[in-house]
């Protein structure tokens, strides 16, 4: 394995005077391979929280192909429809060695939807004492609503509001959720807990906001990394994909993500509400995938099987350097200490790009908008050394620099393999700016009505709160309130907006 140096030394030794400056503090990256594992971390386990269709099938080819890392999963949908190939894939796993749960939510009766939504003040007041008994509250959900069949498309919040009432009713997904929290929680290994998930999706895009703050901040109690891994859409997505839901999906992570923004939901509601992707957050690209194959079901496949890859290879080693390469940049050099976790900016999003290396060309139409800018990127090549030429090394940072500008040369390391090859590409810390498709699905959104907008919504809707939208009792601020009353969050609507 030709690696590089991996110093120890420097993450301890905060006193030297580079480290305050931003330059030099990128480089240590870079060329000095700060965030490299050192022999007093790890091992690692993979635990990983599979939501709707795109998380099932990422998660079964994480447990496929699992090798020595040990994986526990727990994969939720509505409908059992793609949940058979996990418990198929586990079964076929090492004992002891992977283990896997699903739990497909049943579609209910109107009737039993609704009367468990009537009930939702007193399920947020077990789970927060100090919750505000709001006398306006009504379900978001109109009384008349026809319910999706299992199998068709969800939905935002008619999921959210399946999953939550099956959770606080202390149905089958509560306890799925803390046994999964338990197996994280009494690991032998370094835990990394990833939650996965289309943001195109109806359901697992709605579960993700409400289902993620339920383990990390209340089963985990914020203490191991819980990461996000959210799929971006492609031009091959079927039309019903691009229905304007993707505007408010990265609108809600990025009011939990975004430190500041996320501030501004907790003066209103509470640090119950605080960012539960404490590991950082990873979008990953197909755009450019689709564009050279052409069939969405090979692209979908190409994807999933690059994620899992990028996951389970050598017991997780290489998502735990990236997460600290993350954590690195995210921490002003002024306040550096290796004891800080940094705190998300607005540039929270992290591009994961796994591709085959002769696949690379194409990645600046991956879906970063033209003249992206940025710190550092790496990319991680599994290959066998004769393929790792210098002409190699250069159409690697050839082809990053056609998707971003960055402040020092792409990290390129390489890993001698002969067990699948694969160049995992990480391009950190964009906003939602610079994704091609944010001002589109923004352009989409706008064109709906009113219901239909609610609709697409997931994040805070229990609350009253249509995040996209207005503020009615604060001008400039963000969140109409559905109840007519002073249900707000403290982010200005022009920064939800994206203007």
């Amino acid at each position: 394995m030709t690696e590089g140096p991996i110093p120890h030394e420097h993450e301890h030794d905060h006193e030297h005077d580079h480290l305050h400056d931003e330059r030099a503090r990128v480089e240590a990256v870079s060329k000095e391979g700060v965030h490299r594992a050192g022999e007093h971390e790890g091992p690692f386990s993979l635990h990983l929280l599979g939501l709707g269709k795109t998380g099932a099938d990422i998660v079964t080819q994480a447990l496929r192909g699992a090798g020595q890392t040990n994986v526990n999963a727990l994969c939720v949908d509505i409908g059992d429809q793609d949940l058979g190939q996990v418990r198929e894939a586990a079964s076929q796993g090492p004992a002891g060695q992977v283990e896997a749960e699903t739990v497909a939510l049943a579609v209910p009766t109107r009737e039993a939807l609704l009367t468990a939504l009537n009930r939702y003040r007193e399920f947020l007041k077990m789970e927060y004492p100090r919750y505000y008994w709001n006398p306006n509250y009504e379900p978001w959900l109109p009384a008349d609503l026809e319910l999706p069949e299992p199998g068709q498309r969800m939905p935002r919040a008619v999921a959210k509001a399946i999953y939550n009432c099956e959770y606080y009713q202390n149905r089958e997904i509560t306890a799925a959720l803390e046994a999964f929290a338990a197996r994280v929680l009494s690991s032998e290994q370094t835990p990394l807990v990833c939650v996965i998930f289309s943001l195109a999706g109806g359901t697992g895009s709605a579960l993700a906001v409400d289902i993620s703050r339920h383990l990390s901040s209340i089963k985990l109690g914020r203490r191991p990394w819980v990461i996000g891994i959210g799929v971006l859409p492609c031009d091959g997505d079927p039309g019903e994909v691009r229905d304007g839901s993707l505007f408010p999906v990265i609108n809600e992570l990025d009011c939990m993500i975004d430190t500041e923004k996320n501030k501004g939901v907790m003066a209103v509601w509470g640090d119950l509400y605080k960012n539960p992707f404490t590991g950082g957050f990873f979008m990953a690209p197909q755009q450019d995938v689709f564009t050279r194959v052409k069939d969405l079901a090979a692209t979908h496949s190409y994807i999933d099987e690059g994620i899992a890859n990028f996951l389970v290879r050598d017991q997780g080693v290489h998502l735990y350097e990236t997460l600290k390469a993350t954590n690195w940049l995210g921490v002003s050099a002024a306040t550096w200490h290796p004891a800080i976790r940094g705190e998300p900016s607005d540039r929270w999003i992290n591009i994961l790009a796994p591709r085959a290396l002769d696949d690379l060309a194409g990645l600046g139409t991956a879906g970063l908008t033209k003249g992206f800018d940025t710190e550092y990127a790496e990319a991680r090549v599994f290959t066998a050394e004769k393929r790792f030429t210098e002409q190699a090394q250069q159409s690697v940072r050839e082809a990053i620099g056609k998707a971003a500008h960055t402040t020092v040369d792409p990290g390129v390391l390489h890993f001698d393999t002969d067990n699948g090859e694969l160049v995992n590409v990480c391009i950190l810390r964009a906003s939602k700016l610079d994704l091609e498709a944010f001002v589109p699905s923004r352009d989409t959104y706008d064109e709906l009505e009113w219901d239909e907008k609610l609709f697409r919504h997931s994040y805070i809707l229990d609350l009253g709160v249509i995040l996209c939208e207005p503020s009615i009792r604060f001008e400039g601020m963000g969140g109409e309130c559905i109840w007519g009353c002073a249900c707000w969050v403290v982010v200005p609507h022009a920064a939800i907006r994206g203007e």
